[in-house]
């Protein structure tokens, strides 16, 4: 048995603002250390579990928060930028299971941290389905016919996760009181719940189905102004949509989706002022 976990940073227990995420800030080491330790807490218990191999992709930012001599000796972490499929760099469909960790709500909705993939994108469909990270990730692990287990993160990324995918297991590990502040556990019980909500996921892992995608997505990703979408849309394949801040891509397949994702959103961020 496979375990793939992708640990993000915003929805970690008791990082509430910009200084515990971002590594030019005071509270990121802080930050760090304790997403390491909340990054063990699933790999011990998915050891206990059963699993025989414990991969951890590093998902937050640059994408080389995680202390790695402090990591579990027997997993493998997949760290550093720049990763052709981001936070799901490495999944593929030898794995029984996907645990999200340290997840955060959509951009546009109520949570800590709320947003998605950069703080220039107000919202990502696809089809007509909306998705934030989390929902997009899910999708390309579906793609793989590989179902998300578990979420962790704050209130609200738990019930985006419970919406989107049937009998996942989530634990909250804070709650949103705004988009800065949360009412936390600490970290010695977040990693209890955690150890014993990752058991039961993989012991419930039967129960829960992969998010499998549509065949043929459109995406569209709406963006705060006007000049990031016009940066998006300098990609071949994406349609502006006139007077909005709107622009589209049909792919072939999920995965040239969350590629051309990658690519526009970094596009849209040579747009800096508002």
């Amino acid at each position: 048995m496979k375990v793939y976990v992708s640990v993000d940073m915003e929805g970690i227990t008791g990082l509430a603002d910009e200084t515990h995420v971002n590594s030019s800030k005071l509270n990121y080491e802080r930050g760090r250390k304790i997403m390491t330790e909340e990054a063990n807490a699933v790999i011990e218990a998915a050891f206990e579990a059963g699993a025989n191999e414990v991969v951890v992709n590093d998902s937050h930012s640059k994408m080389n928060n995680l202390l790695i001599e402090n990591l579990h000796p027997d997993t493998q972490l997949i760290t550093g930028d720049v990763k052709p499929y981001s936070m799901v760099q490495g999944l593929d469909g030898s794995f029984s299971g996907a645990v999200f960790t340290g997840y955060h709500a959509r951009a546009s909705k109520k949570g800590v941290m709320s947003h998605t993939m950069i703080f220039g994108v107000r919202e990502i469909w696809i089809n007509d389905v909306a998705v934030g990270e989390l929902g997009f990730n899910a999708y390309v692990a579906g793609y793989h016919g590989v179902p998300v287990i578990m979420v962790a993160g704050d209130d609200q990324a738990a019930m985006e996760a419970e919406a989107l995918i049937p009998n996942v297991t989530t634990a909250v590990v804070k709650e949103t009181i705004s988009r800065s502040v949360v009412k936390s556990l600490t970290p010695s019980k977040t990693q209890q719940l955690i150890k014993e909500k990752t058991a039961l996921a993989i012991k419930n892992r039967e129960h829960v189905k992969p998010l499998t995608p549509p065949d043929r997505p459109l995406m569209a990703i709406e963006f705060a102004n006007y000049g990031q979408a016009e940066w998006a849309a300098l990609m071949p394949g994406t349609e502006h949509k006139e007077n909005t801040t709107i622009v589209t891509f049909q792919a072939r397949d999920i995965l040239e989706a969350y590629r051309a994702m990658l690519v526009m959103t970094e596009l849209a961020m040579r747009t800096t002022f508002c």
